[in-house]
């Protein structure tokens, strides 16, 4: 009876755990993880385009029951996405020392998880209050775009930029609300006893500050005092340089991690390699913060011998052949490679090649300085890995994996 009941429990296990693998990993390689991500992406945007049409009134009354099926059809399915996601969650390597609960609980934490509840909810609050107009939350369905996020490097590439220069943007408003009350002051003071003004206090000052700090000018209110006419310029001037701060900082940023990412670095991908498997979540969200992603084509020399040793690598799918004089070892997905060349900071004793189509992640000898003062746990790690290696480079021994070399 008890070998019954464990066998039940192993292939609960194992389903759940290639549900993860479907729903979480997007693998290349796997079809039902391209063809869940391919319909997912799919019924996003028809919601999308649904959402945009059912405004039309004269499509609203013709298909109005079309859409009502269609929006209880989208909803279904992304219910059960998100439940499925959370279920599976407990999966990620760094939350199976937690219990279930505070795990899910963990991985239902993440952004990408409370968009997907937040293109749900609306729906199930109008039932849950049927006296009250919630149609206003309706507007949350358009929510639903952006789990298309998941999807496109472009956009995680964004939504990641907006989180690493949140301090930098939030300087920037700062100053433009501080320019914003000194330009509605500045014209308060300057027009308030004119016959008739339109600024009659800070606050309806605020309109053509606004106006003009963005250089939209609408003139539906302007200065009539010359005075008021050179501090109105020079307003304008002002939020020239003011408005392109932030779109200067996005654009940077933008630009730096685009250079970082040519897929995107996921919880699930970083699962893949055994060397962070007993990090926590914390270490784990900061180590993201430092790698870079590469994706090479069959045959691509990732490193040559005797090139400078800046790097280390970790192999998140795919093969890297080591070509040696005496032998070639192979390397797979969860393999790493490079660190002790890093951190001694010697020249790479052998030439790495792909197979196959394969992503790495690299983390350069200066993000790893970087890395060690962030978390140095994370190091720490790495450089025990590193140690034990050399140690049985040493002592002549090859380690099952192959990876006793630089």
């Amino acid at each position: 009876m008890s070998g019954a009941v464990e066998q039940h429990h192993s292939q609960r296990l194992s389903l759940r755990r290639r549900v993860f693998e479907v729903v979480e990993s997007g693998r290349e390689d796997d079809f039902l993880s391209r063809l869940f991500d391919g319909f997912l992406i799919v019924l996003i945007l028809l919601n999308v385009m649904a959402f945009a049409a059912e405004t039309v009134a004269e499509m609203h009354a013709k298909w109005h029951r079309e859409f009502y099926l269609f929006e209880l059809f989208s909803v279904a399915i992304f219910t059960l996405e998100y439940v499925v996601r959370i279920w599976a969650g407990v999966e990620v390597p760094f939350l199976q020392r937690m219990p279930a609960w505070k795990a899910r609980l963990k991985f239902a934490s993440r952004p990408f998880l409370i968009i997907d509840l937040l293109a749900i909810l609306p729906f199930y609050l109008s039932f849950l209050f049927p006296f009250f107009d919630l149609r206003v939350l309706r507007l949350f369905r358009v929510l639903r775009f952006l789990k298309l996020a998941r999807y496109s490097p472009a956009l995680h590439t964004l939504m990641k930029v907006m989180s690493n220069e949140r301090r930098a943007l939030m300087g920037a408003l700062i100053l433009t609300l501080t320019m914003l009350l000194f330009a509605s002051t500045g014209i308060y003071f300057i027009e308030k006893d004119v016959l008739d003004t339109q600024f009659s206090s800070v606050p309806a000052a605020a309109w053509w500050a606004i106006a003009t700090l963005t250089t939209v000018g609408y003139g539906d209110i302007t200065p009539v005092t010359p005075l008021g006419k050179i501090f109105g310029s020079m307003v304008m001037i002002v939020g020239l340089g003011l408005f392109a701060l932030p779109i200067a900082i996005i654009s940077t940023g933008f630009a730096q991690e685009s250079s970082r990412r040519d897929f995107v670095v996921t919880w699930s991908l970083l699962s893949r390699i055994p060397l962070f498997s007993q990090l926590n979540a914390k270490s784990i969200a900061e180590l993201m913060n430092f790698l870079q992603a590469h994706s090479y084509p069959p045959h691509w020399e990732v490193i040559r011998a005797q090139d400078p040793g800046d790097s280390m690598y970790f192999i998140a799918s795919g093969e890297v052949l080591i070509e040696r004089l005496e032998s070639s070892v192979t390397l797979h997905s969860g393999d790493f490679f490079g660190e002790i060349a890093m951190i001694d900071q010697v020249p790479y004793e052998f030439t790495y090649s792909t197979l196959v189509h394969t992503k790495i992640l690299e983390l350069s000898r200066d993000d790893y300085m970087r890395l060690c003062r962030a978390q140095p746990e994370i190091c720490d790690h790495i450089g025990a890995v590193a140690v034990a290696r050399q140690f049985a480079r040493d002592r002549g021994h090859v380690e099952p994996s192959g990876l006793d070399k630089r």
